[in-house]
């Protein structure tokens, strides 16, 4: 039995995440230089091997999606400047720095983040079936496998998955592509237009009245019923954990592009929405095993659903539900709606992670059309958790706190602030005009 209350007296933030107000999370175990690599295992190497397994499937993906051909089957989206987005953020906060967005929203496929270890993921698998069944060797083309032979045999095998929506959307998609059966397990939170999506590709979809721990632990039982069935498991899978890795390559290719310095006197703050922890947790794996001690990274959760500020804070991780402290885990970024963390995700992050933000509901809907307004962009609502970073960090008396402890206090103005939008691209035209007429 958790003891709820003698947890809220030692550790200071559970007092305002109980009561449901927006707050920071200073993670108190992040370590510099080489101690914060001491006990992960994980290495640059891994990320390498992923990205070049995505280069093999370039000619595959050119095949098969259209929108993957503008950037030679290679998936990856914009990293932007928005510079009217900063001036409004200017007028609401002491914001200083420059802010940047970058846009996995627009991703091809899946319009989201979960294209990254959700493709990722599927084509490890795919992979891996065809060189051991000799479909295809390491040298060959890899857009063979979409011949009619290699799709009939991947018809006999199937994907399953639990998810609140992108990465079910991800998986799905691409599942279904390449011949696979897929079947996607899905909370109670996801949205009727995610579904529709789904099974409009091909997917089988099974809908639960239970949050996404349900849905995960469904899906991963009914997957080991059938010996020809694989489970991608968004809370475990280092797999899925290095397909997302490699978006720091490709991002600090785009910063340099950019002219985006990062070095110790030219900081880079990183904001990525959370949910269970896979996509952020991988992303920012990344971004430290390239940037180090340079990069500070924070992950932004509702605080209706504030599960891995709970899980690392406490130190029980997956031990511990948003429900253990009377939390609903109800809230409108549905992408973000988990009760319970990553173990996996939680214990890497431990040494590497700067700190947790959390947002009302309400002010998700305020980003999202000071977004719209000032730069055109349309993302969905958790994306837009992103933007309560780079505000509330010259708000909170525990980031300038953070920002004196770090000797940044005289670099603020060189600071590059990438917020992460994570998903959005899919969303159907009616349904982002609901989302910008809601007032909370």
């Amino acid at each position: 039995m958790i003891d709820v209350e003698k947890l809220v007296e030692k550790v200071e933030v559970l007092k305002d995440v109980v009561n449901l107000k927006p707050t920071v999370w200073i993670n108190p175990n992040k370590k510099c230089d080489k101690e914060a690599w001491k006990d992960i295992s994980l290495s640059e190497e891994d990320i390498y091997e992923a990205e070049e397994r995505l280069r093999r499937f370039a000619p595959l993906l050119i095949r098969y999606f259209e929108d993957s051909r503008k950037t030679n089957g290679i998936i990856e989206s914009p990293l932007r400047k928005i510079q009217s987005m900063e001036t409004s953020i200017r007028e609401i906060s002491d914001f200083q720095g420059e802010l940047f967005l970058k846009m996995d929203s627009h991703l091809a496929v899946a319009g989201s983040i979960k294209a990254r270890g959700g493709i990722y993921e599927v084509l490890y698998h795919a992979e891996k079936l065809a060189l051991e069944n000799n479909l295809i060797t390491l040298d060959d083309d890899y857009s063979e496998l979409a011949n009619e032979k290699n799709r009939e045999f991947f018809s006999k095998h199937t994907i399953q998955v639990g998810s609140t929506g992108n990465l079910g959307l991800s998986i799905g998609i691409t599942s279904a592509t390449l011949g696979f059966n897929v079947v996607v397990h899905m909370s109670s939170d996801a949205q009727e237009w995610k579904k529709d999506l789904l099974r409009s590709k091909g997917a089988t979809v099974i809908e639960y009245d239970g949050d996404f721990t349900a849905a995960v632990e469904e899906g991963r039982k009914k997957s080991a019923e059938d010996p020809m069935s694989y489970f991608i498991d968004d809370e475990n899978s280092i797999t899925l954990f290095m397909g997302y890795a490699v978006a720091a390559l490709r991002i600090r290719k785009q910063m340099e592009e950019l002219n985006i310095k990062v070095d110790e006197n030219h900081p880079a703050f990183f904001y990525i929405p959370c949910g269970v922890g896979g996509s952020p947790g991988g992303v920012s794996f990344g971004l430290k095993k390239l940037f180090g001690d340079n990069a500070h990274i924070f992950f932004v959760e509702p605080t209706h659903s504030p599960s891995m500020l709970i899980g690392m804070a406490t130190g029980l991780h997956e031990k511990v539900s948003v429900k253990d402290f009377g939390i609903d885990g109800k809230t409108k970024a549905d992408g973000l709606a988990v009760g319970t963390p990553s173990r996996f995700v939680g214990t890497v992050m431990d040494t590497l992670l700067s700190g947790i933000f959390t947002i009302e509901d309400k002010k998700l809907f305020d980003y999202m059309r000071a977004l719209d307004k000032s730069e055109g962009i349309r993302i969905e609502p958790s994306a837009c958790s992103t933007f309560e970073g780079p505000i509330k960090l010259f708000q909170y008396d525990d980031t300038r706190k953070y920002l004196e402890e770090n000797n940044l206090i005289d670099k603020l103005t060189n600071i590059s602030h990438i917020t992460w939008a994570t998903g959005g691209n899919l969303v159907p035209d009616e349904i982002m005009e609901s989302y910008l007429r809601t007032y909370l």
